[in-house]
């Protein structure tokens, strides 16, 4: 423990902001006036007192002074080394400071106690641990400065007190860390505080030392890589003028480098484009690699990767554009109404982004061909003000053709679907992916599979292309994916669509679209005017009814582009002067007689229904809806051929509904009053005509039934009568699809009645006005009220003959 002993009575020498331990020796300055009035009276008084000068050197900070001083000596006074005036003082011990009092000269005096700052002898041994501690953090840290001498000064202190006190000459300690071991009387407390500090910035300056080294090694990697770049453009100029080049590859990566940096990029792309100029500016001359990057960075660079179009946000515009270049279409019409309609209070509103999403729009038009699935696409991006590009899927078969080859291999390319933008110019068009129906499978992958994520608006806002590997924003973009057969489009991708079917057109639509687009593209194709040829709306009725019987309208293309080659060869043969106007009278001269004449303008000879066992039936084939005949016969009771015999490459549901329809008769005959007893020893065939085009499907199950009622009762069914419906086992008539081009099958095929299924009636409201209020419509719910509607009553209660098959 330290007590205290030996009263003095000192002048007062302040010390502005710095502290003197014992032991220390400092040079102060005389020209503070502080300091010469404290050694003057310390001069003073040791006149009559034996012995150096004696002050009290005191700290003061901020104007406040501790209650602990060290009494010094003055060793010397003379000059300093800048030729000021100064005094050595050396500082001796601790003093507890006590009051004021008088003394000589100018200076203040305080009363003051020496401190006892003995340490316990023998040093105890945690003691003798800590001092050759601190010894050894203070070599360390000495040795770092190259102050050799210090060390040795620094090992040769033995006193525990003194080894405290020497750390106040470390310039890294603060003056409030050397207030306190000013304070701290007990030597092995200040010993232990001394080490703490020296310890702590030790470890500071450990930490320092290696970020300045980790700084360091940065700044001569920089300047290596500098010097090595220089020498690398040395050596390639002398090379490129020694081969006799112009182009420097460095000039070129550096070219790279400038049009990334200029270009407007997505913050990812930009990163990506420049690690790959970095790959190119160390890739040699002779590396493919340097040609890969190369088209890589082309790609990217040319893609419109924050270029949109604005959208045409006039609604009534909009509508007009689509009515004025495609007839009919409502339903595709409608929606893209609603798409722009919605798009434009989202912009209103700033909604333009939501979630990291865009406003985009994913539509499937299925329908047959020729009803202008492909060239809507075209007229929807000009109603919006986008621009507009088609990707043909037909036959593709590899899934890189969707999302792109991998880089490493020789030739690869971005997907179709990259492309389609690159080549648009922006990131929101009009993309149509044509014939989607028809991709294809095989050991390359499933092209419709990749198509998932291109065609899901949950997750297309970051679809990445095997080629690019960074992510593109198509959720702005307008898919349009057209299809001729809903049952190829897998189920998956088709979840993922909206869908809206075009069934085809009817008769007054057909002349509408002739009139106004058709006659017009083809009398410039023929290289007439519009007042040299004219069709009569008669001719152009009859030919889109007899001479053509489809759901879209390229035959009936055909047909005028036929028909005004003819007018023009005749007139250049000087057969024929123009100006002239085609009536329905003049066609059958120019092209022919009609293919397809209605069964009502048919003798009634002539007639397939002429003869019981044939029923007219209505289909759908991927070229829409179309009228199906079936007949039946039974086999004579000689030849032993028992059994149901069916023809014309039906599916396995057709045969079962077959089955089903002789079931029915067999269960039912005595009640519809038919001799079903010959069914058990002569053999059933049932035929449908067209042997060559495959078919299934139930909807024929009550056409079945009625050609197998009309064969047994021998009655005719009627000509004018057209059906279609799935039938049960108790005769209960099911629904079933495709209403809407079935009845506009019937319509162009001159029928006009139709029998449906009654569960089917909520699908007459998508039929056309004008197809229903000619056609008699009726919808059941058994079969007796379909034989009740189709069968024509007996002639005279005679029977007439029944088919019989060899």
């Amino acid at each position: 423990m330290a007590s205290t002993s030996t009263s003095l009575t000192l002048p007062v020498l302040p010390l502005d902001d710095e502290v003197v331990l014992p032991g220390m020796v400092v040079p102060l300055d005389l020209n503070d006036p502080d300091v010469r009035a404290a050694v003057e009276a310390a001069q003073a008084a040791a006149r009559s007192e034996p012995g150096k000068p004696k002050v009290l050197l005191v700290p003061r900070i901020d104007g406040t002074y501790p209650g602990t001083g060290v009494l010094g000596t003055v060793e010397q006074v003379g000059r300093l080394a800048d030729g000021d005036p100064g005094a050595l003082i050396r500082g001796r011990g601790r003093v507890r400071i006590g009051a004021g009092t008088t003394g000589p000269g100018a200076a203040l005096w305080v009363e003051g106690t020496r401190v006892d700052e003995s340490a316990p002898e023998p040093l105890p041994g945690h003691v003798t641990e800590l001092v050759k501690e601190y010894k050894a953090l203070a070599t360390a840290w000495l040795r770092k400065r190259g102050a050799w001498q210090v060390v040795d000064r620094v090992q040769a202190i033995e006193d525990v007190s003194a080894l405290a006190d020497n750390s106040g000459y470390s310039p890294f300690l603060t003056t409030d860390q050397k207030v306190e071991l000013l304070e701290t009387a007990d030597p092995v407390a200040r010993l232990k505080l001394a080490t703490q500090q020296l310890r702590d910035h030790l470890a500071e300056q450990d930490v320092a030392e290696t970020i300045a080294k980790d700084v360091q090694e940065g700044v001569d990697k920089q300047q290596r890589e500098f010097l090595l770049r220089r020498q690398l453009e040395a050596v390639r100029k002398e090379l490129r003028e020694l081969n006799g080049d112009s182009k420097d590859a460095a000039e070129e990566s550096d070219d790279y480098r400038a049009r990334v940096e200029a270009a407007d990029l997505p913050e990812k792309v930009r990163e990506a484009a420049l690690k790959e100029v970095d790959k190119l500016e160390r890739s040699s001359d002779q590396s493919p690699e340097g040609s890969w990057i190369r088209t890589w960075l082309d790609t990217v660079l040319e893609l419109p990767w924050n270029e949109r179009t604005e959208d045409a946000y006039d609604i009534q515009g909009a509508k007009a554009v689509l009515d004025a270049e495609h007839a009919g279409l409502e339903d595709v019409k409608e929606r893209i109404t609603e798409y722009l309609a919605v798009r434009k209070r989202r912009s209103e509103r700033g909604l333009g982004v939501v979630g990291g999403r865009r406003g985009g729009a994913v539509l499937a038009l299925v329908g047959p061909p020729g009803v202008g699935k492909t060239s809507l696409g075209e007229s929807v991006a000009h109603a919006m003000g986008r621009k507009f590009v088609r990707v043909a899927l037909g036959g593709v078969r590899d899934e890189a053709e969707i999302r792109g080859h991998r880089r490493t291999y020789v030739g690869a390319l971005p997907g179709r679907v990259v492309r389609a933008i690159k080549e648009a110019g922006s990131m929101n068009p009009v993309v149509l992916l044509d014939e989607i129906d028809k991709v294809g499978s095989d050991f390359r992958g499933d092209p419709a599979a990749a198509l998932l994520e291109v065609l899901d608006p949950a997750q297309n806002h970051t679809f990445r292309d095997h080629y690019l590997e960074v992510e593109l924003d198509l959720s702005d973009v307008v898919f349009l994916a057209t299809a001729n057969v809903l049952e190829a489009v897998p189920e998956a991708l088709l979840d993922r669509m909206e869908l809206v079917r075009l069934d085809g057109y009817t008769e007054d639509e057909k002349v509408v679209i002739a009139r106004d687009h058709l006659l017009p593209r083809q009398l410039e194709r023929a290289g007439l005017r519009k007042d040299e040829v004219t069709l009569d709306e008669s001719a152009l009725r009859k030919l889109a009814g007899e001479y053509t019987r489809e759901a879209g309208v390229r035959t009936l293309e055909r047909s005028i582009a036929r028909l005004l080659r003819k007018i023009a060869a005749q007139h250049e043969l000087g057969e024929r002067k123009l100006p002239f106007t085609v009536t329905d009278e003049e066609l059958r001269g120019l092209i022919g007689r009609p293919h397809h004449v209605p069964e009502s303008a048919q003798d009634p000879a002539e007639r397939r229904t002429a003869v019981p066992g044939v029923a007219t039936g209505l289909a759908v084939t991927g070229a829409g809806g179309d009228v199906l005949f079936v007949e039946a016969s039974l086999a004579d009771p000689e030849t032993g051929a028992a059994g149901l015999t069916l023809t014309g490459q039906l599916g396995d549901v057709m045969k079962e509904s077959a089955q089903i329809a002789l079931s029915f008769l067999r269960s039912h005959g005595a009640e519809l009053e038919l001799p079903v007893g010959d069914l058990k020893d002569r053999g059933v065939h049932i035929h449908f005509p067209a042997g060559a085009v495959p078919k299934d499907g139930p909807s024929a199950g009550i056409t079945m039934t009625t050609a197998l009622a009309s064969l047994l009762s021998g009655r005719l069914v009627r000509t004018d009568v057209a059906m279609t419906g799935e039938v049960s086992l108790t005769g209960r008539v099911l629904p079933i699809g495709g209403v809407k081009q079935k009845l506009l099958a019937a319509h162009r095929a001159g029928v006009t009645t139709v029998i449906i299924p009654k569960r089917n009636e909520a699908d007459l409201d998508d039929v056309p006005a004008e197809v229903l209020d000619k056609l008699d419509v009726h919808p059941v719910t058994d079969v007796r009220q379909v034989l009740e509607l189709a069968l024509a009553p007996a002639t005279n209660g005679a029977t007439p003959e029944v088919p019989v098959a060899a």
